[in-house]
C-alpha cells in the first residue's frame, strides 16, 4: 500500500494529476487538482482504493490531514470516493468539519451526492471525531489584530451561545464598524444580526 508520491507533477486535468516518480507515471485523482503546477516537484499522499468496475485507484491530497478527512468520510455508509472527492472539493477541511460537528444536516446536503439521509449519517458517524480539523473560533481571532479585545469576547460568547464559526464569521464584519467599547452592546447586536436569518 502507497503513503505517498514523490515526483513530478506532469499532467493536469480537472479530475485528476498524473505524477511522474522515476519514469513511471501515476494517475492520482485529486478533490484539488489545479493546486499543483505543471513541473512542480510535489509529494502527494494517496489512499489506495479498490473496486470491480475501475480496478485500483488512486486519491491523492496535499498533506495527511486532508487525507485523513477523505478516509473519515470514505467510512460513512453511503459515502463513495467519488462522493469524498466532490464533498472535499466543494468545501475547505475547516468549514466541512465545522459543519459536521454543528450537526449542520441542511448545509451538508448542497454537496454532490448528498441527500439529506447520507447528510445525517455523515453527522452521526463524524460528530466528534474532527477535532484535528476544526479551525477553533479563538484562534481565528486571536489572529486578527484589528479585532478589540470586547468584540473578540463577544464573539467567543456567541460561540458559546450555541452559534457556529460560520454564523458569527458571517456577522463580524457588521459589528466592527459599532463604536462601542461594550462586550455586552457587541453581544446584543449580534445576536440581533444572528435572529435576522
Amino acid at each position: 500500500m502507497f503513503e505517498y508520491l514523490d515526483g513530478t507533477i506532469a499532467e493536469i486535468s480537472p479530475s485528476y494529476i498524473v505524477v511522474d516518480v522515476n519514469g513511471v507515471g501515476y494517475k492520482v485523482f485529486s478533490p484539488t487538482p489545479f493546486a499543483y503546477h505543471q513541473g512542480q516537484k510535489a509529494k502527494v499522499y494517496v489512499e489506495q482504493n479498490f473496486s470491480d468496475n475501475n480496478g485500483f485507484t488512486l486519491y491523492g491530497f496535499q498533506d495527511k490531514n486532508a487525507k485523513g478527512l477523505f478516509l473519515k468520510l470514505l467510512s460513512v455508509s453511503g459515502i463513495g470516493p467519488k462522493s469524498a472527492l466532490a464533498i472535499m472539493a466543494a468545501e475547505d477541511s475547516d468549514s466541512l468539519a465545522e459543519a459536521i460537528e454543528q450537526g449542520e444536516v441542511k448545509y451538508l446536503t448542497r454537496f454532490p451526492g448528498v441527500g439529506k439521509k447520507t447528510a445525517s449519517q455523515i453527522v452521526l458517524d463524524l460528530k466528534g471525531k474532527l477535532g484535528d480539523y476544526v479551525n477553533r473560533l479563538d484562534r481565528t481571532v486571536a489572529d486578527n489584530e484589528e479585532i478589540s479585545p470586547e468584540l473578540h469576547d463577544a464573539l467567543l460568547a456567541l460561540i458559546a451561545l450555541g452559534y457556529t464559526q460560520k454564523e458569527v464569521n458571517r456577522i463580524t464584519p457588521k459589528l466592527e464598524k459599532i463604536d462601542t467599547d461594550s462586550a455586552d452592546k457587541y453581544i446584543k447586536k449580534g445576536l440581533a444580526l444572528l435572529l435576522k436569518k
